[in-house]
């Protein structure tokens, strides 16, 4: 957005847009929702939390308290006031886990789909660190803070399959170290829309924020981080296809991006596959309920003894039937 349809002191940057108190006037018509306006005026910031502050007060229009659906006008005044950020002390709850392995100084988890791996905004509670406090009884590392306790590495909230934590801050120092040095092995199962090119390859794409879903990933050869993924079919299905990835990197919605690249974007992931699934869809009267990527083994070295170690989680129901599904109809 251009910044002649407001007049503003000065700009707001990434890195201080949350810690700042700032009025300009709209300068020129729009005819833009409140909210959405904003948004444009303030990228590092989601639509949600323009409504938050909205909702709050903290953004007023001619000093007064106005709805995110207002269609503010030339002339107006602005007042934004961005608060602190809380912090984030996640409490004990008792949320049913499936312990792969656990000891003194790990715990491994086959995490269920819809959960989310930590706190976060519009997400303070009911998530695997809530869980993992209430199941160890607080006694996880605090390297990642009072938010992320124990959270070393994390997967997509609708992403099932192997996660671990760590227990004490010796055990999430190494494994960290591990994740960092590439030296973990992690495998996945998805089910993607259609079927690949080839039947086993690597995808070798760099993964940047996308330019203007600042929500979303894309390949980026300029700007991207290395992003590597090997993949093989397991096996055809109609319309779809089971799919084996290793991941080489972590990158954000990595495996997500690199299928969509290769024109197999996952069955329920409408974010980076809508039309491809409306045609999946219409083809085979199969709807999911959440993207279809599980992570199936993680294999690490021990932070202790140093052995080396492989988890394995078993599909959970959804994606076991969707398989099923899918197979009789092959």
């Amino acid at each position: 957005m251009s910044n002649d349809r407001i007049n503003n002191d000065s700009h707001p940057e990434d890195d201080d847009v949350t810690t700042r108190s700032e009025t300009f006037t709209i300068d020129t018509a729009t005819d833009e929702r409140l909210d959405v306006f904003l948004q444009k005026v303030y990228p590092p910031a989601s639509r949600g939390a323009i409504q938050r502050l909205i909702l709050d007060g903290h953004i007023t229009l001619n000093g007064q308290q106005t709805k995110p659906s207002y269609h503010p006008r030339q002339g107006e005044v602005v007042h934004v006031y961005w608060p602190p950020p809380k912090p984030a002390e996640a409490q004990p709850e008792d949320i049913p886990l499936d312990i792969i392995f656990e000891d003194a100084d790990i715990v491994v988890v086959n995490k269920q789909p819809g959960l989310v791996v930590h706190p976060s905004a519009g997400h303070d509670e009911h998530t695997l660190v809530n869980a993992l406090l209430h199941h160890c009884a607080g006694q996880l590392s605090g390297v990642g803070g009072v938010a992320r306790p124990g959270i070393v590495h994390r997967i997509d909230k609708e992403t099932s399959g192997c996660l671990i934590a760590a227990k004490n801050d010796a055990a999430h120092l190494a494994l960290a170290e591990q994740f960092s040095e590439r030296r973990t092995h992690k495998t996945y199962h998805a089910i993607a829309c259609g079927r690949p090119l080839h039947d086993e390859g690597c995808i070798h794409a760099a993964i940047a924020r996308h330019p203007s879903h600042r929500k979303q990933m894309a390949i980026s050869y300029g700007t991207g981080r290395e992003a590597i993924t090997h993949f093989k079919l397991l096996r055809p299905l109609k319309g779809a296809s089971l799919l084996e990835a290793h991941i080489h990197t972590g990158r954000t919605h990595q495996i997500r991006v690199h299928f969509k690249h290769i024109g197999a974007p996952l069955v329920g992931d409408t974010t980076y596959g809508k039309k491809a699934n409306q045609r999946f869809e219409s083809t085979t009267g199969f709807s999911a309920g959440r993207v279809m990527l599980h992570s199936t083994r993680l294999a690490i070295s021990h932070p202790r003894s140093g052995a080396r170690m492989a988890f394995e989680a078993p599909w959970p129901d959804d994606f076991k039937n969707a398989v099923d599904f899918l197979s009789l109809q092959s």
